[in-house]
């Protein structure tokens, strides 16, 4: 259990330090852009005189470094900064659009779970038969399916049965309405996770089911179904973890793109798209730092859960 601590401990020790450094990345990359901040606030008849005072007013004339560190204090605060004339609240912005972005990402998480695993055990157990082949033939098809292009299929296809635009009800108000109007853009999100993530198990699996203990385990007149249920299932599940907390990022960026050919209002639409359109710097600044950091706080999540199934690393 010590061991457990102190592993968990590193990780929430490292977290802070991450969130710092994507910070720095993205508010360099943005740095390198060519818009004017002052410019796309004030509009095109702004005047020079007008655009240098809301350049001072800024601090967009001071250092790199003085720049950096206004902002990132301002971060720590809860404050992204501004976007537009009115000097809207990117924080506020975004406080409204990532809950229906990660609403939509862990749906389809959700989904590409419940479909992969099984499907991955099953072609494991029946290795080279004819269920093994049907499900593999599948994963491939998965995999190479554009979410995008098969995000707009499904609008083509159920666009006068299932909702495909228009507001999202609260799930609290209206779970069906809600699952409805998010059930193609998951659904959309998911198929090429669940083909990597059948591939993944089906390996995991069919590696466990060949160690020494199962053979040693049959052979000694235990069931194989409860060998596998009590101890193959378990062993084959780290690597898929450590896999599907790297697709929880696929999701994320994913889902941003979903957003836009569903009109869902997420961090795709209201921010990211919204921000490049209007060429507003800070908003896209903002939603690009959010997604980040949201990434390494689910990937630190998937690296305790998979701590806790693997005895073999508590007891490094």
């Amino acid at each position: 259990m010590n061991n457990l601590l102190r592993l968990i401990g590193r990780r929430l020790v490292a977290l802070p330090i991450m969130v710092v450094g994507v910070s720095f990345l993205v508010f360099f990359i943005m740095s390198l852009s060519p818009v004017d901040p002052a410019y796309s606030a004030l509009g095109e008849s702004a005047t020079p005189e007008a655009l240098e005072a809301y350049r001072n007013q800024h601090g967009l004339n001071d250092p790199f470094f003085v720049q950096y560190g206004r902002y990132l204090w301002n971060m720590l605060h809860g404050n992204l900064g501004t976007y537009g004339a009115g000097s809207s609240s990117v924080t506020d912005l975004v406080a409204k659009a990532l809950p229906v972005t990660l609403q939509l990402t862990f749906l389809g998480l959700f989904f590409a779970v419940i479909i992969s695993f099984p499907l991955g055990v099953l072609a494991a157990l029946y290795r080279d038969r004819w269920p093994d082949h049907v499900i593999r033939v599948f994963s491939v098809i998965g995999i190479g399916t554009p979410s995008f292009w098969l995000a707009t299929l499904l609008v083509m296809a159920f666009v006068k049965t299932l909702p495909v635009s228009g507001p999202l009800p609260a799930f609290s108000v209206n779970p069906t309405g809600w699952f409805l109007r998010m059930l193609l853009p998951a659904i959309a999100l998911a198929v090429p996770v669940v083909g990597q993530m059948t591939r993944v198990v089906r390996t995991s699996m069919v590696e466990e089911l060949d160690r020494d203990y199962v053979r040693t385990a049959v052979g000694a007149g235990i069931p194989k179904r409860i060998v596998v249920a009590r101890n193959v299932l378990r062993n084959a599940l780290i690597t898929p973890v450590t896999v599907l907390g790297l697709r929880v990022g696929y999701l994320m960026g994913g889902a941003v793109v979903i957003e836009i050919i569903f009109s869902l209002n997420g961090m795709g639409t209201v921010v990211l798209l919204k921000g490049i359109q209007e060429n507003w710097v800070t908003l896209v600044q903002g939603g690009a730092l959010v997604v980040a950091i949201a990434f390494i706080i689910v990937n630190i999540i998937v690296d305790m859960l998979y701590l806790l199934i693997n005895p073999r690393i508590r007891s490094v």
